[in-house]
C-alpha cells in the first residue's frame, strides 16, 4: 500500500519513513499543506497521515478540502492537542482516526492498518486464491506444504494481484502505486519483481500463475489458463 506522510518536522519524518517502509508500505512525503493536497488529488494513495500543524495550509484544512472533492481516502491525523473538542473537530472534518503525541510506533502502525483495512472492506487479513494464501500481517506467502516471507515490493505486487484475481493490472499502475509517481524506476523493474514472484509460486507448487498480457500488464490466473 502507498501512503502519504504530511509532516513538517524533519526529525519525525526521517524516523517514520524507514519504519513504515520496513512494514511494507511505500511512502511519499509532503512538508506543506498545499503539497499534501496536491499529492492526495492524484488518487495514487491508499491512506494518508496528516500532521495538524503543517505550514501554509494546516492538516484540518487539507482534510476538509480533500473530503469536499469527494475523496474517501483513509486519513489519520497527528496532533499534540488531546482536548475533547479538538478530537471531535478532527472526526467531524472527515478524519478516519487521530493520534495524539507522544505515541508509540506500534500504536501508529496499528491505527494505519485498521483504517486502511476498514476502507478496503477487509474483514480477513488472509487472502486466498486456489491453494495459495497471502498473510497481509506477516507477509507470508504459503501453500499447504511451503511458505515464504515476501520482501516489501514483492508483497505489494502480489497483494494487488490477489485482491483483483483475473483482472489485468497495468504495468504503469504497479509502478505508480509501489514505486511512486515521481520515481526514477523504469517499467522493466516491475518485470524483475514479477519474475521473483513467479519463481516463488513455482517453488510453492502453486496452482496459480502470474500471466502477462502483451502491452497491457499482469494478472493472476489458474495454471493452464
Amino acid at each position: 500500500m502507498r501512503l502519504l506522510l504530511a509532516e513538517d518536522n524533519s526529525d519525525l519524518s526521517t524516523s517514520l519513513v524507514p519504519i513504515l517502509k520496513r512494514n511494507n508500505y511505500s511512502i511519499d512525503t509532503a512538508h506543506t499543506g498545499p503539497d499534501a493536497l496536491n499529492a492526495l488529488e492524484t488518487g495514487l494513495y491508499d491512506g494518508a497521515i496528516l500532521d495538524v500543524t503543517i505550514p501554509e495550509m494546516d492538516g484540518i484544512a487539507v482534510l476538509k478540502s480533500i473530503r469536499e472533492k469527494g475523496s474517501t481516502i483513509p486519513i489519520l491525523i497527528l496532533t499534540t492537542k488531546s482536548e475533547e473538542n479538538h478530537c471531535i473537530l478532527k472526526l467531524e472534518s472527515g478524519a478516519d482516526d487521530y493520534l495524539t503525541r507522544p505515541f508509540s510506533i506500534k500504536e501508529l502502525l496499528a491505527r494505519v492498518r485498521a483504517m486502511t483495512r476498514q476502507q478496503a472492506g477487509i474483514a480477513n487479513t488472509i487472502l486466498t486464491y486456489h491453494n495459495v494464501k497471502l498473510n497481509c500481517t506477516t507477509y507470508q506467502l504459503s501453500s499447504p506444504s511451503v511458505s515464504f516471507r515476501l520482501a516489501n515490493k514483492e508483497f505489494q505486487i502480489l497483494e494487488m494481484l490477489m485482491r483483483n484475481p483475473g483482472q489485468v493490472i497495468r504495468t504503469e499502475h504497479f509502478l505508480e502505486k509501489i514505486w511512486g509517481y515521481d520515481a526514477d524506476a523504469e517499467l522493466n523493474v516491475v518485470w524483475v519483481y514479477i519474475s521473483y514472484l513467479r519463481k516463488k509460486l513455482a517453488a510453492l507448487d502453486a496452482g496459480v500463475k502470474i500471466k502477462a498480457t502483451r502491452n497491457q500488464g499482469y494478472s493472476l490466473s489458474f495454471v493452464g489458463n
